[in-house]
This record gives C-alpha cells, structure tokens and sequence, in this order.
C-alpha cells in the first residue's frame, strides 16, 4: 500500500511540475504529516525531489527528470489507454503495438504486482459486441483512426438513410458503443458534429488537407449528451397492452431499459390469469411490430388501432401458412 503511494506521489509531480504537501494529501486522501514521511523516504531512495517554502511553494522534482518503462516507445504510450482493450485495438490496427506495450507494462512491474496482473488476464475478460453480432467488420476503420489521430479531412461514400452520398468530413474522434464503431465529424463549414456508422463508409479517401479541431470539444461529454438526446428521440409515442406473466418475464429480457422501466411503472393489477395492463413506449409502428412480435401470444396491443391490426394480420398470415393442409 505505501509503495504504490509513494508512486503515486512521484507521478502527480511528474504530471503536475509542483505541489504543496496538503494537495498531495488531499489527491491521496492521506494527511500531511504521512506526505512529509512519503517525501523522506523518497529521498532516502535517491529521486531528486526538492521542496520550497513560501505561498508559491510546494515539492517538485530536479528540471528533466522523469520516471521512464523500460523501452516504452511513443506509438506505445499513445496508445497506452488502449492496453486493456485487445479486441478494438486490434480493430484499429493497433493490435501489434498494444501486445508490445502489454509486454513491456508487465516486465516492468515489481515480481507481486507481475503475478497479481497475471491472475487478472486469466480471470477476466472484456468482449465488447452483443451475442448476437460480431461487431463491426470496416476496411476504413483503420483509416478513419488514422484521420482522427492526425487532423486530416476525409472524402467518404457514405450509406445513409436515404441511399448513398458523399461527404467530406473533419473527424473529432471515434466511440465503441455496443460492439459498433461510431465516428463524431463535421462537415466543413457546418459546425454541428454528426455521428456516422464506421461500417457503413464504403469508401474513404484521405485528403491533405488538416484541420483545427475545437479546443474546447469534449468528445466523452458530447457523447453523454448525444444518447440523452437520442433516446429522447427514440420513443415518441405509446402503445397500451395486456402482457401475460410469460410475456412480463420475456419483455425483461428482450426490451430496452425504458421499456421495462415503463412497464413495471405502468402495470396495473393482475386479473385472474395474470395478465396486466401496461403502457410502453414505442418508436414507431414498424418498429413496435417487430418487437412485439418477440412476445408472441404473452402480448395483446389495445391502442394504437393501427398497430393492433399490424399484429393482427401477421398472426392471420402465420396461421394460414402453418395450418394443417
């Protein structure tokens, strides 16, 4: 525990250049006193770390030194943050380098700490797509990654929906969501990012011409609110229904989380048989059709009229193609 304290406090001064004993403490959750001993024993281990007094005081180490991992290149630590996700890495052509990185991260560590890491790849796993897809499978993903690492406007075919079109983008930056890649641009000029489907670039020409991405653009906050917005799009009317316990039961496994929120908030009272009356959100009437449809008989819309007759007439067709010749 000390030992990977007195690390800690060697790398907020390296990442930080100067501070006092009570920031370290609170960034440590430590008390001064424990910073002042920590210091020493620094010290005692020959770091070149020196203190002033003063307001503007605080520890900091001797000018151009710096702790290093043994070989780390700058490609590695670039892609440093990638190190626990072998699978995307991979995707983004980085998969050599991040096993390099893993290599050297594990060689460096202390004997405890290398087998401890050890235990953690064997005991856990991080496989990012659904069970039913295997993620997204894009020959421009690789250089999609390359336009956003280096600032480069791209010229793109693009399948949308509404067909096929072609766009110049500026690409911020790329976002795993569910086994998909997503790429946030913006069209030169235009000043509002979009998201675009990696896999559905069926073309990508690089262009030599760079870009200034925002300064102030926050790719994980925009990201935040885009979902809020998108979900607030996604459910834009109502179906009232009658659900069996079955049917309950199967709608918790195969619905959205508002839709089973909505669910459990709206059901009334079961009736002699179970069943309860409930109010979901749906999208559309196509889309609340196919997904309803997943339920079979443990579901009976009431309202809209509309999409009762939908389910209705699949159920007619269904029982005309199955019925005994």
């Amino acid at each position: 525990m000390r030992a990977s304290r007195l690390l800690s406090v060697l790398l907020l001064l390296q990442s930080h250049g100067r501070l006092t004993a009570a920031q370290l403490a609170e960034r440590l959750a430590v008390s001064p006193r424990t910073i002042y001993r920590d210091v020493e024993s620094l010290h005692a281990a020959g770091i070149p770390l020196y203190g002033e007094a003063g307001h503007t005081g605080g520890y900091q180490l001797v000018d151009g030194w710096r702790t290093r991992l043994t070989g780390l290149t700058a490609g590695e630590a670039d892609r440093l943050f990638l190190a626990g996700l072998p699978g995307p890495a991979d995707e983004l052509g980085y998969g050599d380098v991040v096993a390099a990185l893993q290599l050297k991260l594990h060689a460096a560590l202390p004997a405890p700490l290398r087998d401890r890491a050890t235990r953690l790849q064997q005991r856990f796993h991080l496989d990012t797509p659904g069970w039913y897809a295997d993620g997204d499978a894009s020959p421009e993903l690789a250089r999609t990654a390359e336009a956003v690492w280096r600032q480069h406007r791209v010229e793109v075919r693009y399948r949308g929906w509404n067909g096929e079109v072609t766009r110049v983008l500026e690409p911020y930056g790329l976002v795993l969501k569910g086994g998909r890649w997503y790429v946030v641009a913006d069209q030169p000029g235009r000043g509002a990012p979009a998201t675009y489907r990696v896999n559905q670039i069926l073309a990508l020409t690089p262009l030599a011409q760079e870009f200034d991405r925002p300064a102030d653009f926050d790719l994980p906050a925009w990201w935040r609110e885009h979902v809020v917005q998108f979900r607030a799009r996604l459910h834009r009317d109502e179906a009232h229904v009658r659900l069996s316990p079955a049917g309950r039961e199967r709608l918790r496994e195969v619905g959205s989380d508002p839709v089973v929120t909505a669910m459990d908030s709206s059901a009334g009272p079961p009736d002699a048989r179970g069943w309860v009356t409930a109010v979901l959100p749906i999208e559309s009437l196509t889309h609340a059709h196919g997904d309803l449809l997943r339920l079979g008989a443990d579901v009976e819309v009431l309202t809209p009229v509309a999409l009762r007759e939908r389910l209705a007439a699949t159920a007619a067709g269904l029982a005309a193609l199955y019925s005994p010749a």
